[in-house]
């Protein structure tokens, strides 16, 4: 009985909610996008549109490349060159490929230079370094974390520091992962990654791209100045996100009585759009690109458009062990971290950041 009582139960989700506007002083659009380091998949709604313009054609194209790494020793990412190369000369980013951030050891290169460790007891001990122990290990610990800065670490290579960090990764305990890379340097040749690491058979990878035109699609009314929603006059934003996951997933939104696999229809009150245009990005996606991105989505209303929104919707990786910043990010029953923008056409937008039970509140 206790185990089914565990299965019915429903795992905490948080979801928050915030309205502002592009042009105001204090607005945190730009930090929210840039301190969600590690994207998995990017997906925008454009209603009324059936063609996208050239312009965000050229960006959902340009978001590219990033690299994947097979067996890559943890060492590499302490050396004095790496750091020189790459850390210090731009945004690097690094996450452990393939490892589940409750069961596996898991790594994360953040570009502000901080490394981070999430391991299990028995090699958090081996490797005899400094951390804490894991905020979601529950009663008796079996998870820490290790934060190691690299810009603090290569300042003195003959310090004790770096002495013993290099020995816990070279000799104490060898750590090797399948490796996500990328870069982010203005004006950098892509190719400096590709041979930095070419006796590792590094791969090259370009993210995959979904379009689609969807017919008379029903969408939402929204008010930009009612985030709560009201009664026969607009949705509200917990309605709307309902909705947009129902939207990129595909599903069927009629809710027909023969229908036995989606009960999903859309919120009322709504409108039929004639068009809608819907693009996924999905790989290893940078911050940058998605500041780029949000930036041409706002102008996409400079010139008079039947849309009165459109919306960004940015998907984080399951088990990275972060979430925004280096806030801990945990796994237990979904691993979610997710942030959308509705952005409308008075440049008012809302910010809708949803985490699951292992999570911090978002910043």
């Amino acid at each position: 009985m206790a185990t089914l009582r565990r299965l019915r139960e429903v795992p905490r989700h948080l979801l928050v909610c915030e309205k502002s506007n592009f042009g105001h002083d204090k607005s945190r659009h730009r930090h929210l996008v840039e301190t969600h380091y590690y994207n998995y998949r990017v997906s925008f709604l454009i209603p009324e549109c059936g063609i996208l313009s050239k312009e965000l054609k050229d960006l959902v194209m340009g978001f590219g490349p990033y690299y994947f790494v097979k067996g890559l020793p943890l060492y590499e990412l302490i050396t004095h060159e790496f750091i020189n190369t790459f850390v210090k000369k731009g945004s690097c980013y690094a996450l452990t490929y393939n490892t589940n951030i409750d069961e596996d050891n898991t790594v994360a290169l953040l570009p502000n230079g901080k490394l981070i460790l999430s391991l299990d007891k028995d090699t958090y001990e081996e490797t005899g370094l400094q951390g804490r122990p894991s905020q979601y290990s529950g009663r008796k610990t079996m998870r820490f974390i290790v934060s190691i800065d690299l810009m603090d670490l290569s300042s003195n290579l003959d310090s004790k520091k770096y002495k013993r960090v290099s020995w816990a990764f070279k000799e104490k305990k060898p750590l090797k992962f399948d490796f996500l890379l990328a870069w982010h340097q203005t004006g950098a040749e892509g190719s400096t990654m590709m041979s930095y690491f070419s006796g590792y058979g590094i791969q090259e990878h370009q993210p995959k791209i979904a379009l689609s035109t969807t017919p008379d699609l029903r969408c939402p009314v929204l008010r930009s100045g009612l985030l709560g929603g009201e009664p026969e006059a607009a949705c509200s934003a917990h309605e709307l996100f309902d909705w947009l996951g129902a939207v990129f997933s595909h599903a069927d939104l009629n809710n027909e009585p023969y229908n036995f696999v989606s009960t999903c229809c859309c919120p009322q009150p709504s409108s039929v759009v004639a068009q809608a245009s819907l693009c996924s990005v999905t790989g290893f996606l940078l911050p940058e690109r998605i500041c780029v991105l949000l930036e041409q989505l706002c102008r996409y209303f400079d010139e008079p458009k039947l849309a009165p929104w459109v919306t960004l919707s940015v998907q984080g990786f399951a088990d990275s062990p972060v979430s925004w910043r280096e806030s801990e990010h945990g796994f237990q029953k979904g691993g979610e971290h997710l942030y959308n923008f509705v952005i409308f056409n008075n440049r008012d937008y809302w910010l809708q950041m949803a985490v699951g039970a292992d999570d911090d509140c978002p910043p």
